[in-house]
């Protein structure tokens, strides 16, 4: 049996019989079978959008051979005698306390959060009465932030392959759509990511795991460099190695690591808006047509060097989603975004951010404990102006024309707007360089104008990091290791996982 790598070109509404004859054409033979190996949209010349397809086929009479591969993530089991404790159930925590299981460790998770059976509820409770429940939040749970998201599992990090290989086909495993294998630009949906990170669980419990849902990290018993126990509500888990992976929105436990002895330093960071359109606008802007078979919603990725000295870009675009209230505190107003797998709301929205420095912000060099004072003072502004957790907002016509917006226009923010000079809510040079990138994402994107500003958004990452060592063990201490976003060393699902699962793996190298 030969092989041979194909490229074709298909419209957005291919059938799979469209998909085999254009395979059969090419190879000059019905006999084969194949598999998807890429999937992009090209979407350069609205007049003949179309999908481009790099397909490994097989089929008798083919010269060539399949291509080496990566070999795969291997963890066989070896029983081993260590317990070891995981803080959080995010990509990161998660997934480094699977691999760990999964080589023989006894390992146990501790999160903060609701298992997602009692965050749903919660959560929809939040958004009808504003009453804020600590354990029913977008910022913790099960499954982290994550869960309720796009589910994007894009990730610009560099030399993961195998990291990434192995998540993918765990995560599809798990339920989610075999597509995000092989497609430029996967995403699983939030609908979808509450049921797989459930069937990920039960995984992980039937090879043994513990995981411990309403269990926050109160603290950590640490002497001479050495992390003894771990300090709950339930009382002291003692254990040999301990894993933080806490996310990047968990301050109390950042400033707990701190007063421990964990050293951190401060880092780039971004601070903004959320941007809101009617997805068709979006959609016409991108396409040319308001609707296009075969493909869900139009998507934007937009950079601007904007005032030369912070770059303004969106983040984390969630295409037919909506807004959500995404608060870590009940006197924290801040806002993320979500959409499901089909991706049909009726509104588009991004994070819109300009990149800064915490010393930048405060006009001094700053600690990194003096760093998260003055991001959750920002965050606190937010929900002081609304008095609760309407969203502030106003206009990109009028946050560029410096006026006042006035009525309150359609949303898809279940809290409610109120009307904000936004632009007088973050510093001044944030507001000039965000100015200055909205002009130029007009200018690329027709129609940019017409959308709206709400937010704030302020945790595109977190403001510091961590000092570790190159196998994830914080400097100056011989069994405790940082890891993913709340680490300072990872940003989003894919590269949170990675990172988590070279920590386990480091480990599992060790003994």
């Amino acid at each position: 049996m030969g092989f041979k790598l194909i490229e074709v070109k298909l419209p957005t509404s291919y059938s799979d019989a469209e998909l085999k004859d254009k395979i059969s054409r090419v190879i000059k033979t019905n006999d084969f079978s194949f598999q998807i190996e890429s999937k992009s949209l090209d979407a350069r010349n609205k007049r003949q959008i179309h999908w481009l397809l790099r397909i490994g086929v097989y089929a008798r009479g083919l010269a060539g051979s399949e291509p080496d591969h990566l070999p795969a993530l291997e963890i066989p089991f070896k029983s081993r005698s260590k317990r070891i404790v995981i803080v959080g159930s995010g990509p990161a925590g998660f997934f480094a306390a699977f691999v760990l299981q999964k080589a023989g460790f006894e390992t146990i998770i501790l999160e903060q959060g609701s298992e997602v059976g009692k965050r749903v509820p919660g959560i929809n409770a939040f958004e009808k009465t504003g009453f804020f429940d600590p354990l029913a939040t977008y910022a913790f749970g099960e499954g982290g932030a994550g869960t309720f998201s796009d589910g994007k599992l894009t990730s610009r990090s560099k030399h993961i392959s195998r990291e990434r290989d192995f998540f993918l086909s765990t995560y599809i495993a798990a339920g989610a759509p075999d597509e995000i294998r092989y497609l430029a630009y996967p995403h699983v949906g939030s609908d979808n990511l509450r049921k797989v990170v459930v069937n990920l669980r039960e995984q992980y419990r039937q090879m043994g795991g513990s995981i411990r849902f309403e269990m926050p990290l109160q603290d950590l018993v640490v002497n001479k460099g050495k992390v003894l126990e771990a300090i709950t509500p339930a009382g002291p888990i003692a254990a040999s190695l301990f894993v933080v992976a806490p996310g990047h929105s968990s301050y109390k436990t950042y400033r707990m690591l701190m007063d421990r002895g964990v050293n951190f330093r401060t880092k780039n960071f971004a601070i903004g808006f959320r941007a809101e359109h009617l997805q068709r606008d979006i959609n016409q802007a991108q396409w040319g047509v308001a609707d296009l078979p075969g493909v869900k919603a139009a998507e934007y990725r937009l950079t601007s060097q904007a005032d030369s000295r912070h770059p303004v870009y969106s983040f984390c675009m969630c295409p037919g989603g909506m807004v959500v209230p995404a608060a870590t505190g009940p006197d924290i107003n801040i806002v993320n975004g979500m959409s499901n797998y089909r991706r049909d709301g009726r509104f588009a929205n991004a994070g819109f951010v300009a990149g800064v420095h915490p010393d930048q912000l405060s006009g001094t060099r700053v600690t990194p404990s003096g760093a998260l004072d003055w991001l959750e003072d920002l965050e606190r502004s937010f929900y002081n102006y609304s008095q609760g957790f309407q969203a502030p907002f106003c206009r990109i016509s009028d946050f560029i024309n410096k006026t006042e917006s006035e009525g309150i226009p359609e949303t898809s923010y279940p809290l409610g707007l109120k009307p904000a000079v936004l632009r007088e809510m973050v510093p001044v040079f944030v507001a000039d360089a965000l100015t200055e990138g909205l002009k130029d994402f007009i200018r690329r994107i027709k129609g940019y104008d017409r959308g709206i500003l709400l937010g704030l958004e302020s945790k595109t990452s977190s403001p510091i990091q961590v000092l570790r060592e190159p196998d994830g063990k914080c400097t100056g201490f011989e069994n405790l290791y940082l890891a993913g976003e709340g680490g300072g060393y990872a940003g989003g699902i894919v590269s949170s996982a990675a990172d988590g699962i070279r920590i386990a793996m480091n480990i599992r190298n060790a003994g």
